[in-house]
């Protein structure tokens, strides 16, 4: 079996795959910026924006998840500096991890995002992309932020559907060890829920008392939110709800 090579295999989702890619019995090398002690896996120093180092730590590969990234426009240059690197080392198989509603909220990252994504369907190598809803921890970082005012403030009408890193990386493990597939179903969490409910677990979960109060919001951004551009109802295939990922991490 030809190595898996993992970009960002040290971030939020990228790790846990590597450990699920590792207990499938999977040859495993993981792309870092920096050196690492070897452990169970291999590791490759290499920069994917300046693109030092790259073509070597794709020697070898039979595919590779791209999971890193710079979580703003210079993802567009990583990952054609990685497409190129990919389609010259002989790599067969390119999955790329993305955000469900990159090509309906108008945001900077999700435009970021959705250039990705035709860089590696335009790749020349297979290819396969995933779109996943807003992971639990990304939630929790945006209501801790905001509930450090005396009250939290929150868009009216916008829900959100989140998803636990656990089961993405499960999913993409099985796309990982399968055959070239393109754009395949989106992966939501096991619930869509509105925004405030969330918040209102989430400090109970902390300990903290805070009003919550929803608030009309401006803007593009909000008004897709509002649509449900963020969610995919129809796939809501997570199976760890925000509410046990609150438990498991207060």
């Amino acid at each position: 079996m030809r190595q898996i090579v993992v970009t960002g295999g040290t971030g939020t989702l990228g790790r846990v795959l590597v450990r699920r890619l590792l207990a499938r019995g999977c040859p495993v090398r993981v792309v870092s910026r920096q050196a690492h002690t070897p452990g169970e896996h291999g590791w490759a120093v290499a920069d994917l924006v300046t693109g030092r180092g790259l073509g070597a730590a794709l020697t070898g590969a039979g595919t590779v998840v791209h999971c890193a990234t710079t979580n703003g426009r210079r993802d567009v240059d990583a990952t054609r500096r990685l497409v190129r690197a990919a389609r010259e080392a002989g790599v067969r198989h390119l999955v790329y991890v993305s955000i469900v509603g990159v090509d309906a909220v108008p945001l900077g990252y999700y435009r970021a995002k959705a250039e990705c994504e035709r860089l590696v369907a335009e790749s020349g190598v297979g290819w396969t992309v995933l779109r996943a809803t807003q992971f639990h921890d990304l939630l929790v970082r945006m209501l801790d932020g905001l509930s450090k005012a005396p009250v939290l403030l929150l868009p009216r009408g916008v829900a959100f559907q989140p998803v636990d890193v656990r089961d993405v990386a499960e999913r993409l493990a099985d796309l990982a060890e399968a055959a070239p597939a393109g754009r395949v179903a989106d992966f939501g969490g096991p619930q869509v829920r509105p925004v405030e409910s969330l918040a209102e677990e989430f400090l109970q979960a902390r300990g903290r008392r805070r009003p919550v109060l929803r608030v009309p919001a401006p803007g593009g951004a909000v008004k897709a939110l509002r649509a449900g551009g963020n969610l995919a109802p129809e796939h809501a295939d997570g199976r760890i709800t925000f509410a046990e990922y609150l438990a498991e991490r207060y």
